[in-house]
């Protein structure tokens, strides 16, 4: 009987300390998620949704842990929530510096309002966000999202993680930023900047008139405009972007793999 005793408690502290392993890499995936992981949902949902797809997977996950390696794994799976969360959470950072781009252009950038998602944002990437928000859940993106998260422990078995692979990976990632911000905001700078040009040839033809009074409210409205016709371009993106998240999101596992 005290035999039994010893290996049902041995047992059970292995899984114990699994689902600890466990939860660190999911609560950072969650952390990150948009939408789920997002401030607007109470702080009682996002880490009972961790601890819930934690403990679906410490019966089949196995952690081997010794005494010296606990530090560098607990690194490594930060490390790897880290990098598939901050995937995932690229495209909406796109969306609001594509906002902010926008905002500065149209003359609005004045307008600054706390985001709790992003921080320091504009009326114009709030829009911009919520849409990305509507578009993200209705495209039932954060389900693949979550499937290959799960699936993220059997291809990258938790302490097998190349740290070596996944920092400059995770580095290129930025300039990924920058580029897809570029290919959201291009229509309506593209169609501000033709307008500007324009009202500087007006401004050398007709000195006397108060440029700056008839620019800034033709900015706003061509603005706005510019943001209504290019709704389609914004969809194709967006579209593109979150079809590859799932491609993107293996990438990194197998790089961290290798």
């Amino acid at each position: 009987m005290v035999n039994n005793a010893d290996m049902n408690l041995s047992v059970f502290s292995g899984y114990i300390t699994g689902f600890l392993f466990i939860l660190l890499r999911t609560s950072i995936f969650v952390a990150l998620l948009p939408v789920i992981g997002g401030r607007q949902l109470p702080m009682q949902f996002r880490i009972g949704f961790a601890v819930f797809i934690a403990i679906l997977l410490t019966p089949v996950v196995r952690f081997q842990i010794s005494e010296n390696d606990v530090a560098m794994l607990v690194l490594k799976e930060v490390f790897v929530g880290i990098a598939l969360g901050f995937s995932v959470r690229l495209i909406f950072y796109a969306v609001n510096m594509a906002g902010l781009f926008i905002s500065y252009a149209m003359g609005l950038a004045m307008g600054i309002v706390y985001n709790p998602e992003m921080g320091q944002s504009t009326y114009i990437a709030e829009i911009y966000g919520i849409m990305t928000m509507m578009f993200f859940l209705v495209t039932n993106a954060h389900h693949d999202l979550i499937y290959v998260f799960v699936k993220s422990f059997e291809l990258l078995p938790g302490g097998r993680a190349n740290m070596t692979a996944l920092v400059p990976l995770v580095m290129s990632m930025m300039s990924k930023l920058f580029v897809i911000a570029l290919k959201i905001s291009a229509p309506v700078l593209v169609g501000l900047l033709i307008s500007n040009i324009l009202s500087g040839f007006l401004y050398k033809v007709a000195p006397q008139l108060n440029i700056f009074f008839i620019t800034l409210p033709l900015n706003i409205f061509l603005g706005f405009l510019l943001m209504t016709v290019s709704i389609p371009v914004f969809e194709y993106v967006l579209g593109i972007n979150f079809a590859n998240l799932r491609g993107e999101m293996a990438r990194i596992i197998m790089m961290a793999k290798g």
